[in-house]
């Protein structure tokens, strides 16, 4: 045999360059970018297969060295022209992750790059600072349908007349004026999914979006108003401040969202709370569509948080599932504790009402307290088509456990389908 042709014989095959390309892909996607770049070196196909990456991640595992010598600031910049000199496949998401630099650079030329490709999905995270990075003109003439922003100043230039396929915007910890989120939000007509988190805003805020169906919000509530949301189903709201003084002002916050399914209300941010006559046992109109209730980190020992609580629950007649998470602080602590009157209210407030779609109620750190057992009591009573009830109990030894599970037992149910799942050994393992 020829020397050349035994040489032939004897190259391993080259394993790599054979593998299919929806694999390759899959690899590729799985890693940060800077891996992805570093497998050019693995076989000649494979020197520009990372250009084809749909999604361009630029993070701090980028720029990220073991020597330290030099500031991430400063190792970003070339990094970004390399990017921008190379010629790169169809990418159908950008997201930049710079939160941990301590200045936020020119990311301009980026912003250039979105714009030439015409990239769809943008995710802009950018460092804090006392004068937040103010978006380019040249922003506001991208093709978007999905953006999320984090830490920067929005200002529509005059000629901006709106993102029309927008279809979801995630804002959190950004300036903006009231009028300019309104003309945002209003000049996004396919908008389906709003988050808004912790805005530098003190104004009212009006929200407008005919498509709009999932809503997350986290701040002070009392500057927010939904205005024209017909379609809005999911609500997630994590408020700030809840200064209900009267009874309108808790119903007026449901009135405007007629087709609400699904609504999550967490109180692990509220700080102060009003006086407990100014909730209504009910609302004046039920919430007739809402399926789904999920209220998390509740006082309960806390009259007003309960009255809230009871007031959700009560003006939901159509409920599926009940999630409640509960959250206790010491008796001394309580700015109105629920009084004895209005615990042994709690059955007779509920004599008109019958769940009877209510199939699976779950009960997280449930500590055997009088309040909640008389809540657990009422929803087992009331619930003629309840399937399942789970209970999770905070930290407890195991003989108060059982005394909980024992005094739960003897509870009567409206459906004999009932199954009530105690997890005694949930914090205390055997």
């Amino acid at each position: 045999m020829p020397p050349n042709e035994k040489k032939q014989c004897l190259r391993p095959p080259d394993v790599l360059s054979n593998l299919d390309n929806n694999l390759i892909d899959n690899i590729l996607t799985r890693l940060p970018l800077r891996d992805a770049v570093r497998t050019s070196i693995l076989a000649k196909y494979w020197r520009y297969v990372w250009r084809r990456l749909p999604h361009l991640k630029l993070d701090q595992t980028v720029w990220k060295t073991t020597e330290e010598l030099m500031s991430p600031t400063v190792g970003f910049t070339p990094i970004l022209y390399h990017l921008y000199a190379l010629p790169i496949g169809p990418v159908s998401k950008l997201t930049l992750d710079i939160l941990r630099l301590d200045v936020c650079p020119d990311v301009y030329n980026l912003i250039y790059f979105i714009f030439r490709n015409c990239i769809q999905h943008v995710v802009l995270k950018l460092p804090f600072s006392c004068k937040p990075y103010i978006l380019p003109c040249l922003f506001f003439m991208c093709s978007l349908r999905h953006l999320f922003l984090m830490e920067c100043l929005i200002d529509p230039p005059w000629f901006f007349k709106g993102f029309d396929g927008l279809v979801s915007l995630k804002l959190k910890s950004v300036m903006i004026s009231s009028e300019s989120l309104e003309s945002l939000i209003s000049h996004c007509p396919l908008l389906e999914n709003l988050v808004l988190k912790d805005l530098y805003n003190t104004n009212l805020m009006k929200i407008s979006a005919p498509k709009l169906r999932s809503f997350v919000f986290r701040g002070n509530i009392q500057f927010l108003y939904l205005e024209n949301v017909p379609l809005l189903s999911n609500v997630s709201c994590t408020p700030k401040e809840l200064p209900v003084e009267a009874a309108d002002d808790l119903s007026d916050i449901f009135e405007s969202i007629p087709a609400l399914e699904n609504l999550i209300w967490d109180q692990s941010m509220v700080a102060d709370v009003g006086p407990a006559e100014v909730i209504p046992a009910r609302l004046p109109s039920d919430l007739k569509c809402l399926k789904r209730l999920d209220i998390s980190w509740f006082t309960l020992g806390e009259f007003f948080e309960l009255s809230l609580a009871l007031c959700l629950i009560r003006s939901s007649p159509n409920l599926e599932e009940i999630e409640i998470k509960v959250c206790f602080i010491n008796d001394e602590d309580y700015v109105e504790p629920v009084p004895r009157d209005a615990l042994d209210e709690i059955p007779a407030s509920f004599s008109d009402m019958t769940f009877n779609h209510l199939r699976t109620v779950k009960f997280y750190d449930v500590i055997g307290a009088e309040v909640e057992m008389q809540l657990i009591k009422v929803l087992l009573a009331k619930s003629s088509a309840l399937v399942k009830m789970v209970i999770e109990p905070h930290i407890m030894d195991a003989r108060k456990s059982l005394e909980v599970l024992a005094e739960i037992a003897k509870f009567q149910r409206a459906s004999s389908k009932a199954e009530v799942v105690y997890k005694v050994d949930y914090h205390n393992p055997a």
